[in-house]
């Protein structure tokens, strides 16, 4: 079945039949880029042995990709439905590996795709990605069975992932991540590879959900609360955006403000004011 995927005509070209082109209102960049697509592919782990769910196949690049770096199943979830013309004829060459869901992945439960277990891989839209990644890391937290996440996003979110207290970068979602997994830059992407070229370079991160650090913050809901909260007004004192606590009780003066807190603290808070 490999063979029928490599003999389907580039991706551009497929394009071009069925006259189609990225739409700016669902943040669509297109990778072109064989080399690039099959890096990110063979990146996820377990690929030949668990399911992969893809956010935003568009016209099947990096869904191509993982089809022949061996993926036991793709199921590619896409709310542009003008293409199905090359996504039907990439589940044609698939011999049954490849599944499509024409829907709202922002509004796809998960749990009802039925497997058991999953990786998740995808070039996410630029509009929607950070939205994801939340909802992902809360199925983490509430003991959903994802595997991996690896997921292209803006350099710069990419950046805010994996930061530590005292980066510029620091804020929610690396103290969201940082909870409950493990999260690393595996490689940057040049804009120069997108059609349309963004005006932003990006760059492939990979998260890995880690049990211990799972069962050892409680709720993750009131975290991320907390986050908002204190990050909304990240330039004031957090005792000016929570008046009334009594901030010693956590080792502070309340002079801090939200990016001088650790993720532990953060977790220590939000068990007790939310």
């Amino acid at each position: 079945m490999t063979n029928k995927i490599e003999s389907l005509p580039p991706v551009a070209e497929m394009m071009r039949d069925c006259g189609l082109a990225p739409k700016k209102q669902f943040g669509q960049n297109f990778l072109f880029d064989l080399n690039l697509t099959g890096r990110i592919a063979r990146s996820v782990p377990d690929i030949d042995k668990i399911p992969v769910i893809e956010v935003g196949p568009g016209p099947a690049g990096l869904t191509r990709a993982l089809l022949l770096a061996g993926a036991r199943r793709v199921i590619a979830i896409e709310k542009d439905k003008t293409t199905e013309p090359i996504l039907s004829r990439v589940v044609d060459a698939s011999g049954g590996r490849l599944e499509i869901i024409y829907d709202d992945a922002l509004k796809v439960d998960f749990s009802t795709l039925g497997v058991r277990e999953y990786a998740v891989c995808a070039n996410l839209p630029y509009n929607v990605g950070t939205e994801l990644l939340i909802g992902w890391l809360q199925k983490m937290a509430a003991g959903a069975p994802i595997k991996s996440l690896t997921l292209m996003f803006q350099r710069e979110v990419a950046q805010r992932i994996v930061a530590h207290v005292g980066d510029a970068q620091y804020g929610r979602l690396a103290i969201l991540t940082s909870l409950v997994a493990d999260a690393k830059i595996l490689f940057g992407v040049p804009s120069t590879a997108f059609v349309p070229r963004p005006k932003v370079e990006s760059a492939v991160v990979q998260i890995i959900p880690n049990a211990k650090k799972i069962a050892a913050i409680g709720d993750l809901g009131r975290v991320e609360k907390l986050t908002a909260t204190l990050f909304g007004m990240r330039r004031k004192m957090i005792r000016g955006i929570m008046p009334g606590i009594d901030w010693s009780q956590f080792g502070l003066t309340g002079t801090e403000r939200a990016e001088n807190l650790s993720p532990q603290t953060f977790v220590k808070i939000a068990n007790v004011v939310i």
